[in-house]
């Protein structure tokens, strides 16, 4: 499963093409579906462009979205820089009108366990933000509930590339001790396509975009989700011998 992430914690004052309303992420997940990603993972903003769990701007956000690209999953992230108070955004969670289709929890966040279980009481299926170099992954699996999980995202946060890949492996000989739910590998930045490669040629779910990257494999200004996308594909092909993503 190839995921767009199509604009993240980043602002305008990183990518003059990011898109922050309801209306852009809707018209930008568009795209990049057509290029070949088969989930999203948003991050609903405010009037200030700010990242929220408001439930208003959560439910424009998902709305929007799925009424653009029918029967495709649409995620939310529930970070801490959105609300810092971890009852504060279980509370959004219980409030939302709309609910999406699962939400990221970053598990070495303080009360990563209150957040997701709003959200399974709400009937969202979490994503688990494991970060390399935390103690998510201890945290994470001492969690009573963490077979209820819908995958762990990996996140690798080292930006040089041969770091990036020790990580992710460290990572993943952690994760496959202790859970066998479904992975989805990603890097960021410098370490985005070296990672995104190494999940294609283990057959792991990964993802791609703007809140990940801002450049080509080559090096070049990406145009759009779409392009990055495009690109993901092409190199997951090549990596992956043309067969699916797990």
């Amino acid at each position: 499963m190839l995921q767009v992430c199509p604009n993240g914690a980043r602002s305008r004052v990183e990518c003059d093409r990011l898109p922050l309303t309801a209306t852009e992420l809707a018209a930008e997940v568009r795209s990049a579906v057509r290029a070949g990603a088969e989930d999203a993972h948003l991050h609903p903003k405010d009037s200030a462009g700010r990242d929220t769990l408001e439930p208003e701007h959560v439910a424009a956000a998902v709305a929007a979205v799925r009424a653009a690209v029918p029967g495709v999953r649409i995620g939310v992230t529930t970070g801490a820089w959105a609300a810092p108070d971890p009852e504060r955004r279980a509370a959004h969670v219980r409030a939302w009108t709309v609910l999406p289709d699962h939400a990221s929890v970053n598990w070495h966040e303080d009360g990563a366990d209150l957040v997701a279980d709003a959200l399974l009481a709400r009937g969202v299926g979490i994503e688990v933000g494991i970060f390399s170099g935390t103690d998510a992954a201890r945290r994470f699996l001492a969690w009573p509930r963490a077979h209820r999980a819908l995958r762990v995202l990996a996140e690798i946060t080292e930006t040089e590339p041969a770091a990036a890949l020790v990580g992710a492996e460290t990572l993943l000989d952690t994760l496959r001790a202790g859970t066998d739910l479904p992975v989805l590998l990603h890097g960021e930045d410098g370490s985005a396509w070296p990672v995104l490669a190494m999940a294609a040629a283990r057959g792991l779910d990964t993802r791609i975009g703007l809140e990940d990257v801002l450049h080509l494999p080559d090096g070049s200004p990406a145009r759009d989700n779409a392009e990055l996308v495009r690109s993901a594909r092409k190199l997951i092909d090549a990596q992956s011998g043309g067969r699916p993503l797990a």
